[in-house]
C-alpha cells in the first residue's frame, strides 16, 4: 500500500464540511454536492473488496434510483451481482467519514486489511456505470481517483441501468464456469432478455401494446434499445424519455411516484382499459397500473408481480413434472417460495399461502434480506411491494430442467418455458426491464388481461405516512419489522388501537436515513385504514419525539 500515493490522491478529495457518512441499504445517497469525498473512499473500498475476493471484480453503481435529480449515490455490488455484504457496510462508513486527512484514512484503510487479512499483493478489478443524472460523470472521475491510488483496475461502462451493471459484474465473475451467466456486454444483455421473451410467447397471440413510463431516467433510452432486440414480439409506447433536460428525472413519474401517489404519471395519457407501467429512475422497480371504464385507478404492484410469478411457476413445474436431486440421493418436487416483507398486503400474503399453498417467509426490509432468504427455495421469488424483486434459481432447480424431457407434449412445453425464465429473470438483482418481459411473457402465455390479473386477490386498503422525530434510533424493529422492542410501552398502545379494526394490521419502522419513522396501516375499509393511521402517528408524535409542527391528519 503506497501510503503517498493515497494522500496525494486524498488532497483533491478531502472532506470538510462535518456531513457524518453512513452506507446504507441503498449504499451511500444524499445530495450530489456532498458526494466527492465519499467516492474516492468507495474506489478505495471497492479495491479492498476485490483483494479480498483473490481479484474477482466488484462492481460500483453510481445512482440515487427514484430520489430528485439533485441527489445521487453509490453502491458496491459483491461478484455474483448481489448487495455488498453487511459486514464490509461498517468498512464503507468509516473509511468515507476518514477522508478528513491522510492519517485518518491510511488507519482505517490498514485496519480493515489486518482485520480481513487481506493479500494486498492481489489484484483488484472494477467495473462501474452511472445513470444519467448531471453529476454522475464527476462523481465517477473521483471513484476512480480511489481506485488508483490504490494500484487497481477500473473499467468504465458509462451509462447502465443498475440492474445491467450487476448483470455485466456477475457475468465477468462466471465466465468459464458451470454457472456462466453471459457474456459481459449491454448488447448481450439485450439479446439475451429478448430470445428468452420471444420463445416463451412464441406461437401466443400478442397483448395489446403497453404504455411504459421511462420516468426521464436511463430506463428510457435502455427500453428503446432493448425494443430493437424484441422487434414485432413486443408492442408498447414510451413515454417520459427526456434524460436531457435539467429537473424531469422522476418528476410526477416513475414507479416511486405511481405507487406513493396511486396515480398516473405526468406525460401519460391513459385510457380507461389501457395497459400500463413505470420503471423508476435506475430501472430497479417496476408497476403496473390501468383504470377502470369509470376512471378507477389500479395498481398492479410488486405483491402483485411476485404471486404472478409464483403462481405461473408452480403451473409449470406441475405440467413439466419436475424432480430435483437432492444431496441425499432423493428426488423430489421443486420447492417454490415466496419472499415478502411487513410492507406486502395482507390479502397478497392469505392468497399465496391459502390458494396457491406456497410457503411465504417474511424478513427485514431491503433487498439483501429478501435476497438471502430466496435462496433457501429451489425457486425463490421476491418482491418488494414497491416493485423492486425477482426470482432466484437454484443450481439443483436450473440443473433439473436442462435434464429434463418430459413424458407428454404439455411436460415438454412447460419444462422449455422454466428453462427460458432463468434466462428472462435477472437473477442477479430486482430489473425493471426483465421484470416487465416477465409479467407480459406470463400474461401472454395465459392469454390474461390486468383485470383479470387484478382480480385474483383484492388489496386491503393501506395508507403509509411519515412522522418526523428527534432520533430515529429511538425506535428499534423487532420481528422482520412488524414490531418494535423500543421505545417501551409503543407496541402496546399500537396493539390496542389495531384491535379496533377489522383485519387491522399497523407497524412502525425508522427510516435508514432520516430522522423520521414510517407508519403503515391496514384495515377492512379505508375510513378504518385511514383512521387507524392517523392515529398511530399521533401517539408516535405526541408521546414519542415528535419534531415540527404537528401535521393536522394525525389523530389523538
Amino acid at each position: 500500500m503506497d501510503s503517498s500515493k493515497i494522500s496525494a490522491a486524498l488532497s483533491a478529495h478531502v472532506h470538510t464540511n462535518g456531513t457524518v457518512f453512513q452506507y446504507g441499504t441503498a449504499g451511500f445517497r444524499m445530495d450530489a454536492t456532498l458526494l466527492d469525498p465519499v467516492m474516492f473512499s468507495v474506489g478505495l473500498l471497492s479495491v479492498l473488496r476485490s483483494k479480498s475476493h483473490k481479484g474477482k471484480t466488484i462492481g460500483v453503481m453510481v445512482t440515487a434510483s427514484h430520489n430528485p435529480e439533485k441527489d445521487n449515490g453509490v453502491k458496491a455490488v459483491e461478484p455474483l451481482g448481489e448487495m455488498l455484504v453487511q459486514s464490509w457496510e461498517s468498512y464503507a462508513t468509516k473509511l468515507a467519514n476518514a477522508t478528513t486527512s491522510a492519517d485518518a484514512i491510511l488507519a482505517v484503510l490498514d485496519s480493515i486489511v489486518k482485520a480481513e487479512s487481506i493479500d494486498l499483493t492481489q489484484p483488484a478489478h472494477i467495473v462501474v456505470a452511472r445513470d444519467t443524472r448531471p453529476s454522475g460523470q464527476a462523481l465517477v472521475a473521483s471513484l476512480i481517483d480511489g481506485v488508483q491510488a490504490l494500484g487497481g483496475h477500473i473499467k468504465d461502462y458509462g451509462l447502465f441501468t443498475t440492474p445491467q451493471l450487476h448483470y455485466v459484474v456477475r457475468c465477468i465473475n462466471t465466465a468459464g464456469t458451470p454457472s456462466a451467466y453471459g457474456e459481459p456486454t449491454e448488447d448481450a444483455y439485450y439479446e439475451k432478455l429478448a430470445g428468452a421473451f420471444k420463445k416463451i410467447t412464441d406461437g401466443y397471440p400478442k397483448l395489446s401494446p403497453l404504455l411504459i413510463d421511462g420516468a426521464n431516467g436511463i430506463g428510457a433510452p435502455a427500453m428503446e434499445k432493448l425494443g430493437k432486440y424484441l422487434g414485432d414480439s413486443f408492442s408498447y409506447q414510451l413515454v417520459n424519455k427526456d434524460v436531457d433536460s435539467r429537473g424531469k428525472l422522476n418528476f410526477d413519474s416513475g414507479a416511486d411516484f405511481v405507487k406513493i401517489k396511486q396515480t398516473k404519471p405526468l406525460g401519460m395519457d391513459l385510457a380507461p382499459g389501457q395497459r400500463a407501467c413505470s420503471l423508476d429512475g435506475d430501472a430497479d422497480r417496476i408497476v403496473f397500473y390501468f383504470t377502470e371504464q369509470d376512471n378507477t385507478f389500479r395498481l398492479l404492484d410488486g405483491d402483485k408481480i411476485a404471486t404472478l410469478a409464483a403462481e405461473f411457476i408452480m403451473d409449470l413445474a406441475s405440467s413439466a413434472e419436475i424432480l430435483v436431486q437432492r444431496d441425499d440421493g432423493s428426488r423430489t418436487p421443486l420447492q417454490v417460495g415466496l419472499v415478502q416483507t411487513a410492507y406486502a398486503n395482507g390479502s397478497s400474503t392469505a392468497y399465496v399461502k391459502d390458494t396457491l399453498k406456497v410457503p411465504v417467509v417474511f424478513t427485514p426490509t431491503g433487498v439483501k434480506h429478501l435476497h438471502h432468504a430466496a435462496e433457501a427455495f429451489d425457486v425463490g421469488v421476491y418482491f418488494e411491494a414497491n416493485g423492486h424483486g425477482t426470482v432466484l434459481f437454484s443450481p439443483a432447480a436450473i440443473h433439473a430442467f436442462k435434464s429434463s424431457t418430459g413424458t407428454t407434449p404439455a411436460a415438454a412445453k412447460s419444462i422449455e418455458a422454466l428453462r427460458c425464465l432463468t434466462d428472462l429473470i435477472n437473477q442477479a438483482v430486482g430489473d425493471a426491464l426483465s421484470d416487465m418481459l416477465l409479467v407480459e411473457a406470463v400474461l401472454t402465455y395465459q392469454q390474461k388481461s390486468f383485470s383479470k390479473w387484478n382480480s385474483d386477490y383484492t388489496d386491503l386498503p393501506s395508507r403509509q405516512e411519515k412522522v418526523k422525530v428527534a432520533n430515529r434510533g429511538d425506535f428499534v424493529p423487532i420481528k422482520a419489522d412488524t414490531e418494535l422492542s423500543h421505545p417501551l410501552g409503543l407496541q402496546g398502545k399500537i396493539n390496542e388501537e389495531v384491535a379496533k379494526f377489522s383485519k387491522g394490521r399497523c407497524f412502525v419502522r425508522p427510516s435508514g436515513t432520516e430522522d423520521i419513522v414510517r407508519v403503515y396501516a391496514e384495515a377492512a375499509t379505508r375510513e378504518e385504514t385511514d383512521r387507524l393511521c392517523y392515529t398511530v402517528c399521533g401517539i408516535v408524535f405526541d408521546g414519542y419525539g415528535g419534531v415540527g409542527a404537528r401535521p393536522a391528519t394525525f389523530l389523538g
